[in-house]
């Protein structure tokens, strides 16, 4: 990364403009104000990325696109963490100090600004600090960091969701905590680490810890799956990259529509949602089991086609990968009624949809993914998608309860 002069300077600029925010009004003359002395640094100061991002906040903020706290909160986090992150490498411990200071500007911001935002501040913590580890090797990176962060907090804001401080804490400390083991295990890389605990977080904040469990089942099948003949698997070349450890995009393509599942439960508390969100899990499980342990199940054959393909072709199908989705789909769903999460007749609904969502993600694979169209984590993403509409789709038509 290169390192930029005059980062002082754009935190005492910064800390002003916080402490001015409440009072200037109208906003666009605080944003104007805001890219007057952004725009100064740029010219006086090697601070052309940062001052980029201020600018982009400033004009948010100037159309009243953004809410005063929001654009406070996210100018010192960006400011701040950018400060401190350039002392450090890149490692998890900066990762660390990263978060500390993103967390201490988002607490003194509140504390000026008289809000209660616990919230809002630490899903623009959690989104600072993995675009930071996402986007890091890009040296213009800094002003997409400064708007996801600023609609990041934006969107849990007028979500307006109400939630017990205790369960806040809880939640980050088990989703960090569920993050780091799978970073010690090198089940995750370290964008894997803060992508997980995102996901974690928000299964814990908007539906319940049953929810989470039922990831984390999801999880340790995964594991188990992608560790399963690993040294076989690598000779043949159809590893799971970095040693077995996932990155952002595989968290992300398996969990993202189940997260989102969650925040709709978490908002409108129908069933329907619980179901959604156990298909999507039962597809992104039964998917693993499949391609992890399927590729050792001998020749496959292409879903569209159903001639012999190579081993690893995407869209390749096994016996042995069938049905060993069948049963990933069968144990989540399993998982699911045990804690209360589903009924007795949804558990056979949630482990076909898992397998219906597998076999999307072959037929995607094949048409798609083979095309370079997208890549693996596009055909995730689209088979995740599947299973919870099929899920959905099969509870509705049957008013399953």
């Amino acid at each position: 990364m290169v390192r930029q002069r005059g980062l002082g300077y754009a935190a005492a600029i910064a800390g002003a403009a916080i402490l001015i925010v409440p009072y200037v009004k109208p906003a666009w003359l605080m944003g104007l104000v805001v890219i007057l002395y952004a725009l100064i640094l740029w010219r006086f100061f090697d601070t052309k990325y940062l001052s980029y991002a201020m600018c982009a906040l400033g004009a948010l903020y100037g159309v009243t696109l953004l809410p005063a706290f929001v654009f406070a909160t996210s100018l010192a986090m960006i400011v701040l963490g950018e400060l401190v992150f350039q002392t450090g490498s890149d490692d998890l411990n900066t990762y660390l100090y990263y978060v500390i200071s993103t967390a201490w500007a988002g607490v003194l911001v509140m504390a000026y600004m008289h809000e209660t935002a616990i919230l809002t501040v630490i899903f623009g913590i959690i989104a600072a600090v993995l675009l930071k580890v996402i986007l890091l090797k890009y040296e213009d990176s800094l002003i997409l960091e400064a708007v996801g962060v600023a609609m990041t907090m934006w969107l849990i804001q007028e979500l307006n969701y109400q939630v017990n401080l205790q369960l806040v804490v809880a939640a980050v400390f088990v989703g960090f905590t569920f993050g780091y083991f799978a970073f010690r295990a090198k089940t995750a890389d370290l964008s894997g680490l803060f992508s997980a605990a995102l996901v974690g977080i928000i299964l814990l904040v908007f539906a319940n810890p049953e929810w989470f469990m039922i990831m984390l089942a999801f999880f340790i099948l995964g594991s188990v799956a992608t560790k399963y003949k690993f040294e076989y698997k690598k000779r043949i070349g159809v590893e799971q990259g970095q040693s077995g450890a996932r990155g952002y995009r595989n968290v992300f393509a398996n969990g993202i529509i189940a997260a989102a599942a969650a925040v709709l439960f978490g908002v409108f508390q129908q069933p329907i949602f619980a179901v959604m969100y156990v298909g999507c899990v039962a597809t992104a499980a039964a998917d693993t089991l499949a391609s992890e342990i399927g590729v050792t199940g001998g020749i496959p054959y292409m879903i569209t086609t159903l001639k012999k393909v190579p081993i690893g072709t995407n869209g390749g199908v096994t016996l042995v990968g069938e049905s060993v989705a069948l049963g990933g789909g069968l144990v989540v769903a399993v998982v699911a009624f045990l804690l209360g999460v589903i009924s007795l007749p949804v558990v056979a609904v949630c482990a076909f949809a898992g397998f219906v969502g597998t076999n999307i993600d072959s037929v995607a694979g094949a048409v798609f993914e083979n095309r370079g169209i997208w890549g693996n984590a596009g055909t995730n993403l689209i088979a995740t998608i599947g299973g919870g509409l099929v899920a959905m789709g099969i509870y509705f038509a049957l008013h399953m309860t």
